[in-house]
């Protein structure tokens, strides 16, 4: 099993360096704000970030391919 770091540095590689700009730019005006605004005292819904993120995603490479 691979460990779940190693994954998520494999994962932020490609979000970095593979996703268009456009995609980067769009989920940024997404998760900014709604990071921006909680307070210390709340709790970021990490997971619904991360769920709303991938829609994007998904919606905007559908087709796409990487090779």
């Amino acid at each position: 099993m691979i460990p779940i770091e190693v994954e998520n540095r494999i994962a932020k590689h490609f979000f970095h360096h593979f996703l268009p700009e456009e995609v980067m730019e769009q989920i940024i005006e997404l998760l900014l704000p709604l990071c921006l605004k909680v307070n210390e005292d709340d709790e970021l819904d990490e997971d619904e970030l991360v769920r709303q993120a991938v829609l994007i995603i998904e919606s905007l490479l559908e087709g796409k391919s990487f090779k």
